[in-house]
């Protein structure tokens, strides 16, 4: 499994509360995770740093997920307890006390990932089918277009798209989505924060995604042209490449 991670201040915030990487553990399975910070003077990067490393800790420790169950649920007792942490280190310090992070987490093993997200950091996937965006915001202006109450385009100008309806840390018993699904060779995953989705149409970002060049090259890219559309929020991307057989691409 060949992945990247970048991840940038942007144009207007003074810091970043964006987190992630790319973690590999001793089975060779890897772990991706996007987190995106919010609430309290510089807690949101509190939170979301403390899910990531928190995560990639856990990761580090754990035996190979040799189905998709097992793999869903190690994620989802993994961010009950992120969760749990985070809910403890706010109200142990007065300073963090409200601070939240989106999640968004995969699970990439040779036959199958296993994504769980909360809040409206997505995952996209890229295989023959096209390309999808496999989470659902849990936010509320995706709750509106669900309902039938505006459309997509509406959304995209919302007063209110940056609500969320649920992140992790912000209270007790927060849920996490969690699926499974099959992928092969020569597909590609994106996980971003809202800082990339916000400053792309999926078409633009499918382009992208798919190009032939190292994956850093693309990431880079990608941060560049959200910073060039007026770079407001921190930027994070996280790709991923199933690796293509020998002699068939990138390895």
């Amino acid at each position: 499994m060949n992945g990247y991670y970048l991840t940038d201040q942007g144009q207007v915030r003074n810091h970043n509360e964006d987190d992630g990487g790319f973690f590999s553990n001793s089975n060779q399975q890897t772990l991706a995770v996007i987190a995106d910070g919010m609430g309290g003077h510089k807690a949101g990067d509190v939170a979301s740093q403390m899910a990531t490393s928190l995560l990639s800790d856990l990761w580090k420790e754990t035996e190979a997920l040799l189905s998709p169950e097992a793999a869903e649920e190690w994620l989802t007792t993994s961010l009950e307890k992120v969760n749990k942490s985070i809910l403890q280190y706010a109200q142990d310090h007065e300073e963090c006390k409200g601070m939240g992070t989106t999640i968004v987490a995969v699970v990439c093993s040779k036959d199958f990932i296993s994504i769980a997200h909360v809040g409206d950091s997505r995952c996209y996937l890229a295989n023959d089918q096209g390309f999808k965006q496999i989470t659902e915001d849990h936010s509320l202006v995706n709750e509106l277009v669900r309902s039938g109450q505006i459309s997509k385009d509406d959304a995209e100008h919302h007063p209110r798209k940056n609500v969320l309806l649920k992140a992790l840390g912000t209270e007790v018993g927060v849920q996490a989505d969690v699926q499974s699904i099959g992928w092969e060779k020569g597909n590609r995953l994106l996980l971003c924060s809202d800082g990339l989705t916000n400053k792309f149409e999926e078409e633009e970002l499918k382009e992208i995604v798919l190009e032939t060049t190292e994956l850093k090259e693309i990431a880079q890219s990608l941060i560049d042209m959200a910073n060039e559309r007026g770079g407001e929020d921190n930027i994070s991307v996280v790709l991923i490449h199933h690796d293509e057989p020998s002699g068939e691409g990138e390895s």
